[in-house]
């Protein structure tokens, strides 16, 4: 990109192809859109750049959610087909996401970065704890609700996520497995909403961040699109393998390896947050 050396464009590179393609795998074995994965990289790659660290976390999680829009589309598609999508969740629950998504979006892109470091590493470390050390219920079925309590879900998940720069998964796997749903289940309908958080979520990212100060290159506000260009292809194509994981290991294993992952990124930007 202008205006960097051409190191910086290297690291910046590489480190986007493989948060791309790590990123389409945990996203089709996940549901979480790829951005559980493709944020940190971003953040510590911009953080090379010499970057100003205030912005850091916007530009990352702006980018993250634009690609976001085709990962989870191309997970959702795969697990659609397998039949793991609850369409009738996706009904009720998707008004009140898109209403949360635009309340975080708004605020994400006007508070500090470290504001967004704090909410990623806190939401990450709980639902982390969550998914290692909670024990499955036998015979699981979907818990009966009233419609306010599933408003106030869909607005929590949206406005975490849209701060989180993530696809709804970190946030609706384990809200959707705690409230009854198989995680396979869980997961097939968190990479559906993945799109909805990702495509309004991107868009006020790019409009917040408007006539910003210190953005990186090629960047549309917040959203960086030679990051995205470089991302996208991967983390799609990839998206597929991540979906026939997710329906071929046992339940058990699924839900330790996305807790693990979730605490160890929890814990690199609690050490950035405790250094800054």
């Amino acid at each position: 990109m202008l205006g960097m050396t051409t190191q910086a464009l290297v690291e910046l590179t590489l480190i986007a192809l493989a948060a791309g393609a790590f990123g389409g795998v945990i996203a089709g074995l996940l549901g979480v859109g790829g951005g559980i994965v493709i944020v940190p990289a971003l953040y510590f790659a911009l953080s090379l750049t010499g970057m100003d660290p205030a912005l850091t976390m916007q530009v990352a999680v702006g980018t993250s959610l634009s690609t976001i829009v085709f990962t989870s589309l191309s997970s959702g598609i795969g697990h659609h087909r397998r039949g793991a999508i609850d369409t009738a969740l996706l009904r009720r629950w998707v008004p009140w996401i898109i209403v949360g998504v635009v309340f975080g979006s708004v605020v994400g892109g006007y508070v500090s970065g470290w504001v967004l470091v704090a909410v990623f590493a806190t939401i990450a470390l709980l639902v982390a704890i969550d998914m290692i050390f909670r024990k499955p219920r036998d015979g699981v079925e979907p818990r009966s609700f009233p419609p306010g309590a599933w408003a106030g879900f869909g607005v929590f998940a949206g406005a975490v996520s849209a701060m989180m720069g993530i696809g709804g998964g970190t946030v609706c796997v384990p809200l959707l497995n705690f409230l009854g749903y198989d995680i396979r289940r869980a997961v097939g309908t968190s990479a559906a909403i993945g799109f909805v958080i990702g495509l309004p979520g991107a868009i006020i990212y790019m409009l917040t961040g408007l006539g910003r100060e210190g953005l990186p290159p090629l960047s549309l506000g917040y959203v960086n699109l030679y990051l995205a260009a470089v991302i996208i292809p991967l983390s799609t194509w990839l998206a597929g393998y991540g979906v026939r994981l997710a329906h071929s290991i046992d339940r058990r294993k699924l839900r330790m390896a996305f807790g693990i992952f979730l605490m160890l990124t929890s814990l690199r930007m609690w050490i950035d947050l405790l250094t800054a």
